[in-house]
């Protein structure tokens, strides 16, 4: 017994310390890395809320809050009486401007998605996947000059419809050209990650494929679409070039496609590059339309993060 234990005391104890090996000082390397870009992103994201919110700030120091939310006349950068900040026209040209948009890129992204995913051989859908990828990377400028050049006087004055130089019809149609490979391809990415054997289970049971694809593969990837229908919205109200150049500088509140409008994310371009001093509220309405253009983005993905955890689905 006293022997047993005399051994069990000299034996070597076991070392319970992990010891650093090249493989784990990359892991750690590559955890503090993406921890580094995290914090990044967080940084980033503050500091342009609180520049946004500085100079906001001071703009409401010269205009009310009320006529800024409320009033239906949005004259910023004219001098003198004629001069007026209210956004309402403002907010609702982007809006409308981006419904138009939509009305375009949502049943041809997610008819393109559905397609793709459920329709297309491998073939087809190796050709066209990567045309409709390639086609989201075209700069606007070069969307919003098609708009300006072909669209408005070749196909709507083709039409026989009067429309002026800039109309919102022309920008919001190319706009839903913009929009769309964004949202069939994420569309497509969400249809294609539904289990196969929801495919095979319908089909086994006598389904053709549309019922296959409209009644058991889309409901079931119903929160991935709804996820690129909001990437596509939030693409939509933030685009700048196309507005500009094909849009007009005016404010409309109107329901006339036909007259030129402009949206938040253009006037916000078309005023930096004005000239007025920095001390007045020509230059503060910049940050405050700033600060409402990224409160609704932020309102319409908190909408769709709830929406999507609601009704998202989980395969084992």
């Amino acid at each position: 017994m006293e022997a047993t234990s005399a051994g069990a005391m000299g034996a070597p104890r076991p070392d319970l310390y992990r010891k650093r090996t090249r493989r784990s000082t990359g892991e750690a390397a590559i955890r503090y890395a993406l921890l580094a870009a995290a914090l990044i992103s967080i940084l980033t994201t503050t500091g342009i809320v609180i520049s946004l919110l500085e100079e906001t700030v001071k703009f409401f120091g010269h205009v009310g809050i009320g006529d800024y939310l409320f009033g239906t006349k949005w004259t910023p950068l004219s001098g003198g009486r004629s001069q007026s900040f209210g956004v309402v026209p403002l907010v609702f040209d982007t809006l409308y401007l981006t419904g138009i948009g939509l009305l375009v890129a949502v049943p041809f992204g997610v008819g393109s998605a559905i397609y793709l995913s459920e329709y297309a051989s491998p073939r087809v859908r190796k050709t066209l996947k990567p045309i409709l990828e390639v086609l989201s990377g075209v700069p606007t400028i070069v969307f919003g000059y098609f708009a300006l050049t072909f669209v408005t006087p070749t196909i709507l004055k083709g039409l026989g419809l009067e429309v002026g130089s800039f109309n919102a019809l022309s920008a919001g149609l190319v706009l839903g050209v913009l929009v769309l490979p964004t949202i069939a391809t994420v569309a497509d990415d969400a249809l294609g990650a539904v289990p196969g054997s929801l495919r095979e289970g319908a089909f086994g049971l006598g389904a053709s494929r549309m019922q296959v694809s409209l009644r058991v593969v889309f409901p079931a990837a119903l929160s991935g679409v709804v996820a690129a229908l909001v990437l596509g919205a939030s693409r939509a109200i933030g685009e700048t070039v196309i507005i500009l150049v094909a849009g007009g500088q005016t404010t409309n509140l109107t329901l006339d496609p036909a007259q030129a409008m402009q949206n938040m994310a253009a006037f916000i371009a078309a005023a930096s590059r004005a000239d007025i001093p920095t001390s007045g509220p020509e230059y503060g309405a910049i940050f405050a339309v700033g600060t409402t253009l990224f409160l609704m983005t932020l309102l319409l993905n908190a909408i769709s993060i709830r929406f999507v955890r609601k009704y998202r689905q989980v395969y084992e």
